[in-house]
């Protein structure tokens, strides 16, 4: 995080404060993740305000100047002029600030947290190492829940701080729907799982899916090639639209471009789902250091459905920070 950026960042938006509620983008500048509500105020240098019931944690973790909360309008007292807010923030804070200040929705720090600085690859490329450790441990055998449970157990035990989304394994018709419900139904063929770890608050997310039969292998086959020409085609200064695009083409060839029902991928980091997205109206333009998902699938109604997913590193061409095998049994 360069906060000298973030200012300058902010004059150009003409801002004299940024108000901050989102504890990711608290991660993000302060090095802390907070367990309850904090705020972060930058007017010519950064100060993260928290409850006294986190000050010890953030004691420890803050890399900026910490204070301990006491009130909104304590608060207030340290911005001033035009204030930039988060379009996330709630309405019922929005409306404790609005009385006294102009507030102006701004996307400054999503905007600095899409390049990734090589401590946030190393820690991305860490939850993937951990979340490739944990699938290969399990045994596909049972129902889709205790699937679930077991790969959830092993992210745990091997270093995730949590899942980094709700675990899906959909197996059999189930799989034909993108975020099935986990049921308690036996696992049938085939069986898409979705998953990720997070390791110092940075997520991966990973799919997989087994198949068995002629069937099911051709769809895979179609997938995987859609998902292996749209990682050939990233590189810095393409729309992201284009990577969709070379994904969904694929799939429209075989004649499945209907059965593709969700963008080929998302970015990633502190949020499981961040820019740039890659979908059909994506006008992100692709840069040195972005990390990104390439997830195509083909959901047919009624019958099943795969996807394979991967977490890649935009370089000079896109770099494949999963290594985990594409077929897996």
């Amino acid at each position: 995080m360069d906060l000298n950026k973030i200012i300058d960042a902010m004059d150009s938006a003409e801002l004299d404060s940024l108000l901050l509620i989102k504890p990711e983008n608290i991660n993000y500048l302060s090095g802390y993740r907070p367990t309850s509500m904090s705020f972060i105020i930058i007017t010519e240098d950064a100060t993260l305000y928290t409850s006294k019931m986190d000050m010890e944690d953030a004691s420890n973790n803050s890399k900026i100047s910490l204070v301990e909360y006491e009130s909104i309008d304590k608060l207030k007292e340290n911005l001033k002029g035009k204030v930039g807010i988060e379009k996330s923030m709630p309405v019922s804070v929005y409306e404790k600030f609005s009385d006294g200040f102009e507030l102006k929705i701004t996307d400054i720090i999503e905007s600095a947290r899409i390049i990734k600085s090589p401590d946030e690859v190393k820690n991305i490329r860490k939850a993937i190492t951990i979340a490739e450790k944990s699938l290969l441990a399990l045994e596909f055998q049972g129902k889709e829940n205790e699937i679930a449970a077991h790969l959830e157990f092993n992210l745990k035990s091997n270093g995730s701080t949590k899942p980094a989304f709700n675990t899906i394994v959909a197996s059999g018709k189930n799989s034909s729907m993108p975020h099935a419900t986990i049921s308690t139904s036996n696992l049938e063929s085939p069986v898409v799982i979705d998953w990720g770890a997070v390791y110092n608050n940075y997520c991966s997310d990973l799919s997989r899916t087994l198949i068995e039969g002629e069937k099911q292998a051709e769809i895979f086959n179609i997938v995987l090639e859609a998902q292996l020409e749209a990682i050939k085609a990233i590189k810095p200064g393409i729309k992201a639209s284009h990577v969709d695009d070379v994904a969904r083409s694929v799939i429209e060839e075989y004649g499945y471009g209907d059965n593709f029902i969700h963008s080929t991928g998302h970015g990633l980091g502190l949020e499981v789902h961040e820019n740039p997205t890659l979908a059909k109206k994506s006008e992100f333009i692709l840069e040195k250091d972005m990390v990104v998902t390439v997830e195509p699938g083909i959901y047919i109604k009624d019958q099943f459905g795969v996807r394979i997913e991967d977490d890649i590193l935009v370089k000079n061409r896109g770099k494949v920070l999963s290594s985990i095998k594409k077929s897996i049994n």
